[in-house]
């Protein structure tokens, strides 16, 4: 009886510890929201491109996208769907996030028009918490504080991605920054308007809703994402 005593406690010591290991850590996003899938990201490659409300021709057109943006930056589009040739099984036509007000438009673009490759990494940030995660495939690879929008300015929430990054010549944007597709009412952005995810001279305000929309990370971390951030990489936006 004692050996199965201390067997049987054994066994729940063991059991208690996988639970605890397996518990998400205190500010951590449910896996099940920070992974999420995409079609892929890329260029377009015509010199413009119009996108519509459906995947044909004839039907209304909702946006056209231009090759490169201002500064002869190219134009990057996040593929979220697709429609497939049932012969070929090659792509006829992507569904699209189109970037700019308002937040969360999609359409159609031909498929021949851009230059669409997988994306399997991706950056999850929940406001409620005020932390960010950056995955590559199923494996979370940092995770830290972030600063988001105040009241009345308050960051968007949504499916976006980067369109740009830089090293940026105003301290506000801290050591890097990465340029999204999404818009708040406000923000400290160059231009005004264009939610960016930024370094900061201001650690200590990590962790609060003090921004006018743009993200803040730690210096540290934003050094660490700039070479392992493409751009069209995803970005959501939760909370």
């Amino acid at each position: 009886m004692r050996r199965l005593t201390a067997a049987a406690a054994g066994t729940m010591l063991l059991l208690l510890a996988l639970a605890v290991a397996a518990a998400p850590r205190a500010g951590a996003a449910p896996v099940s929201q920070a992974q999420f899938t995409v079609v892929g990201s890329g260029p377009i490659v015509w010199h413009q491109v119009a996108v519509r409300a459906k995947p044909n021709e004839r039907a209304k057109r909702l946006a056209v996208l231009k090759e490169f943006r201002e500064g002869f930056r190219p134009q990057y589009v996040l593929a979220l769907s697709q429609v497939t040739d049932p012969k070929t099984g090659k792509a006829t036509w992507y569904r699209v996030s189109v970037p700019g007000r308002p937040n969360g438009r999609t359409g159609w673009v031909r498929a021949a028009s851009v230059h669409i490759t997988p994306m399997n990494k991706r950056l999850f940030i929940d406001r409620r918490t005020r932390r960010f995660q950056f995955w590559h495939g199923n494996r979370l690879v940092r995770s830290g504080r972030v600063a988001v929008g105040k009241p009345g300015a308050e960051t968007p929430t949504g499916l976006f991605y980067v369109q740009s990054k830089f090293v940026p010549n105003t301290a506000i944007l801290g050591a890097y920054a990465f340029e999204t597709s999404a818009y708040s009412k406000l923000t400290d952005w160059p231009g005004g308007g264009i939610v960016g995810v930024h370094g900061t001279p201001w650690p200590h305000l990590l962790g609060q809703a003090v921004s006018h929309g743009c993200i803040r990370l730690h210096n540290e971390d934003v050094r660490f994402l700039r070479a392992r951030v493409p751009l069209g990489m995803p970005i959501k936006i939760v909370g």
